[in-house]
């Protein structure tokens, strides 16, 4: 895996979140009140200007409705097994 801000697994991620976002009838705006943050913030996440981590995935998932384990789940089959960091 490329060490750059941009991957095929972060857009995947990048995706999961925005589609369970939208599943959820939530706006960025709405999405970040739950969160008490800006939507700016969701905005450049979700723009992938800023990656997050496994921390803040766990938060975004539970205020999006969706369990943490579906979103990393769905990445299993986008990240190669012999992927490095």
């Amino acid at each position: 895996m490329p060490r750059t801000l941009w991957s095929d697994a972060q857009a995947a991620l990048v995706s999961a979140l925005i589609q369970a976002r939208k599943e959820a009838g939530l706006s960025q705006a709405a999405l970040a009140g739950k969160l008490r943050c800006h939507q700016s913030l969701i905005a450049r996440i979700e723009s992938g200007e800023r990656r997050i981590d496994v921390i803040e995935l766990v938060v975004l998932a539970r205020a999006i409705g969706v369990e943490p384990a579906e979103i990393v789940t769905g990445l299993l089959g986008v990240i190669p097994p012999d992927a490095v960091l």
